[in-house]
């Protein structure tokens, strides 16, 4: 009885009573469900590692939600509810065959932990110092979904490489395809995580826009937004399943990526 009264436990939090309401839900620990998968490394992606080795089929037994990089870079991913998306850099938008390939993703089950609703204006910068103020472990994984209409929306996505071309990601920003959007009702799919993980993933915050009707998306570049939800996954793991092929065994990893992976993320060097 007492397990099933701790399970069912809610906590509320007031953030700010006039604009956002956040709500803390206790869940007991279930490392799967807490767990943060990845395919392929960060940094590699970032420096050229853009060839698929790891199919969605076998991707999404390890989640229902996440992000990633196509095959050959053509694009960005958008795993939601257990479906694969891609946004190609014509803009095209469109469920990818489970038999396609990955050279980097990541995905977890998603269980939300905390819900927010927001009723004020906020940019991209206004959102992330809002998720900042209740995000307060700064070494914390997070999985974080928002959904609701978006006044202002800005994606991009990259056009495809050659196989085993291997031209470092920031040295392609002019070839970004830029989406604009607005009054989208839609969905953002993303994650915060700690500054120890930046060699395997990308520390920060990182999201990709998926449109209601599954027919826009893209890496966030900007967004304005008044009335939205905010679901966040506190996860507590995480695995990575890396490469075996010879790009993967001779990519020098030592290299310093870091700015290179601040400008992918803007989408300039600014």
């Amino acid at each position: 009885m007492r397990a099933l009264l701790f399970s069912f436990m809610t906590a509320t939090v007031l953030l700010s009573a006039r604009h956002v309401a956040a709500t803390i839900r206790s869940t007991p620990p279930d490392t799967l469900h807490n767990n943060l998968f990845t395919v392929g490394v960060g940094s590699g992606l970032i420096g050229g590692l853009y060839d698929g080795f790891f199919s969605y089929r076998e991707l999404k037994k390890h989640g229902d939600f996440g992000l990633g990089a196509p095959d050959k870079l053509d694009g960005e991913i958008m795993i939601f509810r257990g479906r694969v998306y891609q946004t190609q850099h014509s803009g095209k938008t469109f469920q990818v065959d489970d038999h396609q390939l990955t050279p980097f993703s990541m995905i977890n089950f998603f269980h939300p932990d905390i819900t927010i609703s927001v009723v004020k204006p906020l940019d991209k910068a206004g959102l992330f110092h809002l998720l900042d103020s209740v995000l307060t472990n700064i070494n914390g994984m997070y999985a974080i979904h928002v959904s609701g209409k978006f006044s202002y929306i800005k994606t991009r996505a990259f056009p495809p490489v050659q196989q085993h071309q291997h031209t470092p990601l920031a040295d392609m920003l002019s070839l970004q395809h830029f989406f604009e959007f607005k009054d989208a009702q839609g969905d953002l799919i993303g994650y915060r995580l700690p500054v120890f993980m930046d060699n395997t993933n990308i520390s920060g915050y990182h999201f990709h826009f998926l449109s209601e009707n599954k027919d826009a998306g893209g890496h966030i570049i900007d967004l304005k937004a008044s009335h939205f939800t905010i679901e966040i996954d506190i996860l507590d793991s995480y695995t990575i399943k890396v490469p075996a092929n010879k790009d993967f065994e001779q990519f020098d990893f030592k290299q310093n990526r870091a700015e290179d992976i601040k400008s992918v993320e803007r989408g300039g060097k600014h």
